[in-house]
Protein backbone atom coordinates (compact mmCIF):
# COMPACT_ATOMS: atom_id res chain seq x y z
CA UNK A 1 0.00 0.00 0.00
CA UNK A 2 1.48 3.27 -1.06
CA UNK A 3 1.30 6.09 1.91
CA UNK A 4 0.80 9.18 -0.19
CA UNK A 5 2.55 12.73 0.94
CA UNK A 6 1.12 16.12 0.94
CA UNK A 7 1.97 16.58 -3.53
CA UNK A 8 -0.36 13.99 -4.31
CA UNK A 9 -3.08 15.09 -2.11
CA UNK A 10 -2.95 18.57 -2.89
CA UNK A 11 -2.86 17.41 -6.73
CA UNK A 12 -5.66 14.40 -6.58
CA UNK A 13 -9.13 15.63 -8.76
CA UNK A 14 -10.82 12.47 -9.74
CA UNK A 15 -13.34 14.42 -11.85
CA UNK A 16 -10.51 15.14 -14.24
CA UNK A 17 -10.19 12.61 -17.33
CA UNK A 18 -6.60 11.54 -16.59
CA UNK A 19 -3.82 8.27 -17.64
CA UNK A 20 -2.09 6.42 -15.32
CA UNK A 21 1.11 4.16 -15.37
CA UNK A 22 2.33 2.20 -12.67
CA UNK A 23 4.97 0.32 -12.32
CA UNK A 24 6.75 -2.09 -9.37
CA UNK A 25 11.20 -2.02 -10.56
CA UNK A 26 13.03 -4.52 -9.86
CA UNK A 27 14.18 -4.02 -5.99
CA UNK A 28 10.23 -3.39 -5.27
CA UNK A 29 10.27 0.09 -5.34
CA UNK A 30 7.25 1.35 -6.99
CA UNK A 31 6.55 4.14 -9.50
CA UNK A 32 3.26 6.19 -10.27
CA UNK A 33 2.97 8.68 -12.63
CA UNK A 34 -0.51 10.28 -14.00
CA UNK A 35 -0.98 13.06 -16.57
CA UNK A 36 -4.37 14.13 -17.02
CA UNK A 37 -5.94 17.35 -18.79
CA UNK A 38 -6.97 20.62 -16.86
CA UNK A 39 -10.36 22.28 -16.69
CA UNK A 40 -8.52 24.92 -19.32
CA UNK A 41 -7.09 22.44 -21.16
CA UNK A 42 -3.61 22.19 -19.68
CA UNK A 43 -1.82 19.04 -19.62
CA UNK A 44 -0.61 18.05 -16.01
CA UNK A 45 1.47 15.93 -14.38
CA UNK A 46 2.02 13.87 -10.90
CA UNK A 47 5.27 11.59 -10.65
CA UNK A 48 5.11 9.53 -7.19
CA UNK A 49 8.13 7.22 -6.66
CA UNK A 50 7.54 4.70 -3.19
CA UNK A 51 9.33 2.48 -1.19
CA UNK A 52 8.74 -1.55 -1.32
CA UNK A 53 6.76 -0.86 2.14
CA UNK A 54 4.86 1.99 0.96
CA UNK A 55 6.55 5.28 2.30
CA UNK A 56 6.90 8.17 -0.46
CA UNK A 57 10.30 8.69 -1.79
CA UNK A 58 9.22 11.58 -4.01
CA UNK A 59 6.32 13.37 -5.03
CA UNK A 60 6.23 16.47 -8.30
CA UNK A 61 3.61 17.83 -9.20
CA UNK A 62 3.49 20.22 -12.61
CA UNK A 63 0.42 22.09 -12.63
CA UNK A 64 1.39 22.88 -16.69
CA UNK A 65 3.40 20.94 -19.21
CA UNK A 66 3.37 23.41 -21.96
CA UNK A 67 2.78 22.03 -25.83
CA UNK A 68 3.16 18.37 -24.38
CA UNK A 69 0.14 16.16 -24.96
CA UNK A 70 -0.84 13.74 -22.43
CA UNK A 71 0.74 10.90 -24.02
CA UNK A 72 3.95 12.72 -24.22
CA UNK A 73 3.95 13.89 -20.88
CA UNK A 74 3.53 10.70 -19.27
CA UNK A 75 6.17 8.84 -21.61
CA UNK A 76 8.60 11.67 -20.07
CA UNK A 77 7.56 11.03 -16.62
CA UNK A 78 7.65 7.51 -16.62
CA UNK A 79 11.03 8.17 -17.63
CA UNK A 80 12.23 10.86 -15.17
CA UNK A 81 10.28 8.64 -12.60
CA UNK A 82 12.61 5.70 -13.09
CA UNK A 83 15.61 7.94 -13.25
CA UNK A 84 14.84 8.86 -9.67
CA UNK A 85 14.53 5.87 -8.54
CA UNK A 86 17.35 4.26 -10.08
CA UNK A 87 19.73 7.14 -9.70
CA UNK A 88 18.13 9.36 -7.03
CA UNK A 89 16.66 12.61 -7.38
CA UNK A 90 20.37 14.95 -7.06
CA UNK A 91 22.30 13.00 -10.12
CA UNK A 92 18.51 13.63 -11.62
CA UNK A 93 18.39 17.34 -11.15
CA UNK A 94 22.02 17.35 -12.48
CA UNK A 95 21.43 15.75 -15.96
CA UNK A 96 18.09 17.94 -16.11
CA UNK A 97 20.43 21.69 -15.72
CA UNK A 98 23.10 20.18 -18.30
CA UNK A 99 20.32 19.38 -20.73
CA UNK A 100 19.38 23.11 -20.61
Amino acid sequence: MRIRGNVYWQWADPTLHHREHHETLDDGTFIDVQVRLSRTGSTQMFIGVYAPAGAALHEEAFDSRPGESMTRALAWGVGRARRIATEGLAKTEKLVACSK
